[in-house]
């Protein structure tokens, strides 16, 4: 375990981690409405490419978050790449057991994170951002500490067709 919280702990995602219940978290709508991998059909096949394309790249933590109590695999959180010029990197999540979704989960997985892009990758500064309706992340980013950092209006395309803004989040290294 990388880090552990009180509800989830964070790992490094392995080939034991994409079966047939990761794929599915990508493929079921109503999880993935938020992610831009849900304009293709998943399979195992190509879920395990972009793992191990992850884990070969030394500039990117992708992480498992597991539950704390039983350590079960209820989602992931990716940061980087890590721009070596600039010192700054993305930060990506998904909590995919929706049977978790309002426990706080995101928010502790992220505070987890944040830490650990800065001391691992080197991070000066990490950013993220979300559509507008994704109000679930967007409080789990600002319970975690980040900032607001502005809004890019009419960003996306929402699953249900409607246009949405991107909210956009950052943290510096303390």
């Amino acid at each position: 375990m990388l880090a552990g919280g009180t509800r989830v702990g964070l790992r490094e995602i392995c080939a034991a981690d994409v079966g047939e219940r990761y794929v599915g978290w990508l493929n079921d709508p109503v999880i993935a409405q938020f992610l831009e991998s849900r304009f293709a059909t998943q399979t195992l096949e190509s879920v395990r490419a972009f793992v191990e394309q992850q884990l070969a790249d030394p500039a990117v933590l992708m992480l498992a978050i597991v539950d704390a109590d039983g350590g079960a695999h209820v989602g992931n959180i990716k940061i980087g790449p890590l721009s070596r010029h600039h010192g700054t990197a993305d930060v990506g999540l998904l909590i995919g057991e929706r049977a978790v979704w309002g426990r706080g989960y995101a928010t502790e997985a992220i505070a987890l994170a944040t830490g650990l892009g800065f001391e691992r990758l080197g991070a000066r500064k990490l950013t993220a951002s979300c559509y507008s309706d994704n109000v679930g992340s967007a409080t789990a980013f600002r319970r975690a500490g980040w900032a607001d950092e502005g809004v890019r209006p009419a960003q996306f395309v929402g699953a249900d067709g409607r246009v949405q803004d991107q909210v956009m989040f950052g943290i510096l290294a303390p």
